[in-house]
């Protein structure tokens, strides 16, 4: 586990940017860090939530140099891993370039992203930093110099197969979806059985608006029931998500993941590969919450995951009105 604190470097590309800004970018950067204001993340487009879109600069407006300084955040915020983090929010905001290139409409793509503060960044004091768009949200709250929330966390991506855009191929949900459907194939009948839920869920449990409303009894099968092989692709589904964020408390979090495990369970309905409208899976656990359902076609013809991380203590910081 490394030791370094990333917090500085997060600071400081927190600061670069903000001051790369224009004026009146510096106004749409710049909210208060309000439960209200916190919750205003979603899975539509930015054209289709009308006064409830999200806060922040139209990642459009940009200049080359701003968009430097905002891959700088990112990277320090999130990682620089392949296919997870900065790198991953960079191919979600590709894959709806490639849904405006195909013809959904002009409100696809980058000019649908926004990127906001939620307080002023500074070394002691609270603040979220907040970016998202069409099938991605990110919140990682910061308090004190430290990460005190890096929930809802939301990924979802259509097409759901990887997919060519200017000369290259992108999956930004593959890591994910591939990590839940190697678990849930590793399940005997037996175990499968004990995992199944009777009906599929007609959306995510804990989607976009469903603050605090974690259930009070974890169904599925516990993981302490499963082997040692299983347990540790249990720990491989989660660290896919949790290594969205910076590899210091990626490790710190998935730590306190791997500790609960003895009090996790895994539980799916539908199909275990994952391919059908409405397969759904779930990892529960005393602050885990992992869930992914794929979703009806709606740009493409083919279903599409939508996934949400939430802890069950630290989402928004801890923060709850």
């Amino acid at each position: 586990m490394t030791t370094s604190d990333p917090y500085p470097a997060i600071l400081e590309a927190a600061e670069g940017f903000e001051a790369s800004l224009g004026r009146t970018q510096r106004a749409d950067l710049m909210h208060p860090h309000t439960f209200a204001n916190a919750r205003r993340w979603h899975t539509y487009p930015q054209w289709s939530l009308g006064r409830s879109g999200r806060l922040g600069v139209n990642l459009a407006s940009l200049s080359g140099t701003q968009w430097k300084a905002l891959t700088r955040l990112l990277q320090a915020a999130l990682g620089t891993g392949t296919d997870r983090g900065a790198d991953q929010v960079g191919q979600h905001i590709i894959a709806d370039e490639y849904l405006r290139s195909t013809g959904m409409g002009d409100g696809y793509g980058r000019t649908g992203f926004r990127i906001a503060f939620l307080g002023e960044p500074t070394a002691e004091g609270r603040w979220q930093l907040q970016c998202g768009g069409h099938h991605l949200a990110v919140a990682n709250t910061y308090e004190g110099g430290r990460l005190t929330g890096a929930t809802p966390s939301f990924r979802a991506i259509e097409p759901c197969r990887p997919f060519s855009y200017q000369g290259r191929t992108y999956d930004p949900m593959g890591r994910k979806r591939r990590a839940l459907c190697t678990l849930l194939a590793s399940l005997d009948s037996t175990q499968r059985r004990a995992a199944e839920l009777p009906d599929r869920p007609d959306d995510l449990l804990l989607r976009p608006g469903r603050d605090w409303t974690f259930p009070t009894r974890r169904e599925g099968i516990p993981v302490a029931d499963l082997s040692a092989d299983q347990r540790a692709l249990t720990l491989d589904a989660i660290r896919a998500w949790v290594e969205d964020v910076d590899a210091a408390n990626a490790a710190r979090i998935l730590a306190r993941y791997e500790s609960e495990l003895g009090e996790t369970t895994v539980a799916y309905a539908g199909s275990v590969r994952l391919t059908d409208t409405g397969d759904w899976a779930l990892i529960d656990g005393p602050s885990v919450w992992i869930e992914l359902r794929m979703d009806e076609p709606y740009s493409t013809t083919e279903p599409h995951p939508h996934s949400v991380w939430r802890d069950r203590h630290t989402d928004y910081g801890g923060l709850r009105s």
